[in-house]
């Protein structure tokens, strides 16, 4: 492995759900190493006052865009501007989600396919409008945030439909690997656990989180944003190129037991 493996200089890369939580901080991260990043989020405020901050802070050009990952138009189109601003697309992060609470018998359709739809289905339409991109271009790197919850179940709250996205998820990348290998196309997910971030930061505080999330994690805390970052560029670059179709588990232990 060259000394280089893990620099993203000259790569360009998007993170749907980039303007905050771990979608941000995985876009500092590709930063970092160099990349310029493309945000696309549906809160453009924010995703134009963070794509600013990655401009000053890490001195690599961003792009911050309007897409809701539900939409194929949209995100054709945010697709298309990557392109024409930056010359290509190489690193594809399928990152936006949602999680609702609500107990199975008491669901809504509507309820359950909101989280469906932007899960699951818009992973599929990130994945594609990428994939499409790449496959022009020779090869790329497309990285799915899953979940823990995509491989066990969560206590005591109940998920149903956030866990079956995120097992679909999971699956919908080993997929995207197998078909796409042939176009140079990397295809990887990054499975989270119980994460630190200003969304969950209240709950964290809760005896629920502390009786349950927390004491079910070996590592006995929840995970901090930026632990996420040595894997997604570990994932972008030259560091992982015989990797495909694999999902790194990222959760203190709390599926080991």
């Amino acid at each position: 492995m060259g000394e280089n493996s893990f620099c993203l200089n000259g790569k360009v890369a998007a993170v749907t759900g980039g303007a905050q939580g771990l979608g941000l901080a995985m876009a500092q991260a590709l930063a970092k190493a160099g990349a310029k990043v493309a945000l696309l989020d549906i809160d453009m405020e924010k995703c134009q006052a963070e794509a600013g901050k990655l401009e000053s802070e890490y001195e690599v050009e961003s792009l911050a865009i309007y897409a809701d990952v539900r939409k194929l138009d949209q995100m054709e189109a945010a697709v298309a501007q990557i392109v024409e601003r930056f010359g290509g697309l190489d690193i594809f992060v399928n990152n936006a989600g949602i999680c609702k609470n609500i107990k199975a018998e008491e669901m809504t359709l509507e309820e359950w396919q909101e989280v469906i739809d932007i899960n699951l289905t818009g992973v599929f339409i990130g994945s594609q409008v990428a994939g499409k991109q790449m496959i022009k271009q020779g090869g790329g790197s497309i990285i799915n945030i899953a979940s823990m919850s995509g491989s066990i179940v969560n206590v005591p709250q109940p998920q149903c439909s956030y866990n079956a996205s995120k097992a679909g998820v999971i699956h919908l990348t080993k997929s995207l690997a197998s078909e796409w290998a042939q176009y140079s196309i990397r295809v990887n997910s990054i499975s989270p656990g119980y994460m630190k971030t200003a969304m969950t930061e209240k709950t964290l505080q809760t005896d629920m989180a502390k009786d349950w999330w927390l004491r079910l994690t070996p590592m006995g805390r929840p995970g901090l944003s930026h632990e996420l970052g040595g894997a997604v560029v570990f994932l972008a670059s030259d560091a992982s190129s015989f990797m495909t179709g694999a999902d790194l588990i990222i959760d203190g232990g709390y599926t080991v037991w």
